[in-house]
Parts: C-alpha cells; sequence; structure tokens
C-alpha cells in the first residue's frame, strides 16, 4: 500500500516518515533498508526523491550507506546528532513535556527581564490570539498562541530558551492542528493567559510560574 505524501519538499518528507519508522523501531539499528524499488513503491516518490531523502539521513547520522551492500540504520547519539534533527524524530509527547516546561521556566525569567518593548510584544500576540479565537481561525489562532509564548522567551533574555521553544514549537503546530478541531479551547484559556500576561507586567516571576503551570494543565484536559 502507497504512503502518499505532499508535493512540496518530496526528499525532506520522504526523510521524516523514514525517520518516524526508525523511531518506532519499524526499523532497528543494523538492520537494512528494503531497496530501491520497494522504497519507491512504498512512499509513491520517484528513484531521486528516495536517494535524495536517505543521503539527507546518511548526512544527519542515522543511516549508513554502503556501496554495492544497502543501506543500514546506525545508532545516532545524543552527542553526534544535532539537536533541530533529534527534535524531528522526537515522539510528540516529549516534545510536548519539553514545551510544557520550557513555558513555565520562560514565565518565570520574564517576569523578571521583561522590557517594555517585550510587554508591547507579548500583548499584541495575545490579541491576535484572540482575534483568531473569536473568527473561528484555527492556523491563526495556533500561529498567534505559539508567538505569544516565543515573545515571552525572548523576554526571559535567555537565547537559549528561544531556541529550544522555537525548534520544539515547529514540530508541534502540525500536532495542534490534528488535536484541536476548532478555537474552542483557545477560546476557554484566554482569561487565563491573559493573566500570565498580567503576572509579567506586574514582575513577579512565582505568579508567572503558577499561572504557566496552570495553562498547560487547562489545555491538556
Amino acid at each position: 500500500m502507497k504512503t502518499l505524501i505532499p508535493r512540496k519538499s518530496l526528499a525532506d518528507e520522504v526523510a521524516a516518515r523514514l525517520q518516524e519508522q526508525i523511531s518506532s523501531a519499524q526499523y532497528k539499528v543494523g538492520e537494512k533498508l528494503p531497496i530501491e524499488p520497494e522504497l519507491m513503491k512504498s512512499f509513491g516518490v520517484g528513484r531521486s526523491t528516495i536517494r535524495e531523502a536517505i543521503k539527507i539521513l546518511a548526512n544527519s547520522g542515522l543511516l549508513k550507506v554502503m556501496q554495492g551492500v544497502g543501506t543500514f540504520v546506525e545508532e545516532v547519539s545524543g552527542s553526534r546528532e544535532p539537536m533541530d534533527q533529534r527534535l524531528k524524530r522526537a515522539a510528540i509527547k516529549d516534545l510536548d513535556e519539553v514545551r510544557r516546561l520550557l513555558e513555565m521556566k520562560i514565565a518565570e525569567k520574564a517576569a523578571l527581564n521583561r522590557s517594555d518593548q517585550d510587554i508591547i510584544l507579548i500583548k499584541k500576540h495575545l490579541a491576535d490570539r484572540k482575534k483568531g479565537a473569536d473568527l473561528g481561525l484555527l492556523q491563526d489562532c495556533i500561529n498567534a498562541d505559539i508567538e505569544f509564548h516565543m515573545a515571552i522567551a525572548r523576554a526571559s533574555k535567555n537565547e537559549i530558551f528561544v531556541d529550544l521553544y522555537r525548534s520544539v514549537s515547529i514540530h508541534l503546530k502540525h500536532w495542534f492542528n490534528e488535536i484541536y478541531p476548532d478555537t474552542a479551547v483557545f477560546q476557554e484559556s484566554y482569561a487565563i493567559h491573559e493573566q500570565l500576561l498580567k503576572s509579567i507586567v506586574a514582575g513577579d516571576p512565582k505568579k508567572a510560574w503558577n499561572i504557566a503551570a496552570k495553562i498547560i494543565g487547562h489545555v491538556s484536559q
């Protein structure tokens, strides 16, 4: 049975699917991948796309190509694999857990370090989030919600938090579209997001942490 692949970035999409299969142990460390014609049939793409996808994963260290023998799954340690590449093959539940921990910490730090310009941007994204929710524009709402938390991350003045949150959020966008059928959860959680903003404006790190934790509990129900 063929796996349908979107027209956009075919090689990247195939590489991502292969990563998922390896992560779920469909292909184990040391195991040889199917030959090119089988992969072409499985993903419904041409030979050049399969070769480019394998090249992408080989460059990341996830696969090893042995000329005349085949392509094998490599054991990739966290120290060798770039973080962004690691996030791409992470389980959604693991990504979400990282995101939740980050949101509490960045809220705490933002309450201590935010500038007037940070507050302006956080308010803007929260307003965009509310507008999208009220109009039923799910994608706009998801984007604004992520930008709201990104603005808080920037207000923390910790560039590592910013980079981590950006990377995690990129990989969670698609998942948000799957788990939220409409903007109802964004409408319901507006008030508590507004409380988070107020705690950051007030410079209260403990309250910001606690409200961020409540937000996580609210949207997880």
